[in-house]
């Protein structure tokens, strides 16, 4: 898995962003048909719930994903790619899985995102990537149920991935990898403590759906390559973890726990 490139938390814009626009002026391709090893394609239905206000959608969302690199037609373990598929599950809002075999990229995916990354989404005839980009076009277009947090609180656990992709690569005990990550979890540990059961009190919100995935990376990664686990004196993370792990949106868009070990072995091993 790639994590050259690591998304900060989304804040609660009301608007898209200029970065937003300009993603939305991307040219549009018309995808193949045919099934090929580095193309598959899932169909997820879901009860469309938006409101009158809100843009109407009648047909899926066309969405491209990292294909799982252990079983076939199955997603991958990339956790931007989770995020966007959270959101749009916690929206009810249908979508198309597009799987993209991103260790053999093919061309018409290439045309569509030269930078080859995903997860990217299709927005009436334009192509958008970026997560931060396209869970901020979703929250505009699709606003119920409010997912959006407000400034103060979007910054919650931001630093938590970059620390424990840190501590798994390290090879020597004494760096302070493991103990900045601890900081980490524990100042989340506070805030959960005081603001709980999520980041942003009783209801999830995109801060959530952007950390989830994140977490569900270092509890299987560091368990399998560690043997090391969120300790007994965080029981807010563990509840949270526990909390966010047993949601539906969670349990339909998880990676299978060996495409997660196998995603970072280059990372481990390298």
């Amino acid at each position: 898995m790639s994590t050259a490139r690591i998304q900060p938390t989304v804040t609660a814009a009301c608007v898209l962003s200029s970065t937003i626009k300009q993603h939305f002026g991307l040219t549009s391709l018309r995808l193949p048909t045919n099934h090929s090893a580095a193309f598959r394609r899932q169909r997820i239905k879901r009860n469309l719930t938006v409101s009158m206000s809100a843009t109407s959608i009648s047909d899926p969302l066309e969405i491209c994903v990292k294909a799982s690199l252990t079983v076939p037609d199955k997603l991958g373990d990339c956790p931007f790619c989770q995020r966007v598929l959270l959101t749009l599950e916690e929206k009810n809002l249908p979508y198309d899985m597009k799987f993209v075999d991103l260790g053999n990229k093919p061309e018409w995916f290439l045309k569509l995102n030269p930078d080859g990354k995903v997860p990217v989404i299709k927005f009436e005839e334009n192509w958008v990537s970026d997560s931060d980009v396209i869970t901020q076009a979703l929250e505009e277009k699709f606003p119920d149920p409010p997912l959006a947090i407000p400034p103060e609180k979007a910054s919650v656990g931001s630093k938590i991935f970059s620390t424990f992709i840190g501590f798994l690569k390290s090879k020597d005990p004494g760096d302070g990898t493991e103990q900045a990550l601890l900081d980490e979890l524990s100042a989340l540990n506070d805030h959960i403590k005081e603001n709980g059961p999520f980041i942003n009190g009783e209801r999830v919100s995109a801060a959530d759906l952007a950390l989830g995935p994140k977490l569900y990376h270092l509890e299987i990664a560091l368990r399998h390559y560690k043997n090391w686990s969120v300790p007994e004196s965080l029981p807010y993370v563990k509840s949270y973890m526990k909390e966010i792990f047993s949601r539906d949106s969670f349990v339909n868009t998880r990676a299978l726990p060996e495409d997660v070990i196998a995603g970072w072995r280059p990372k481990v091993v390298g």
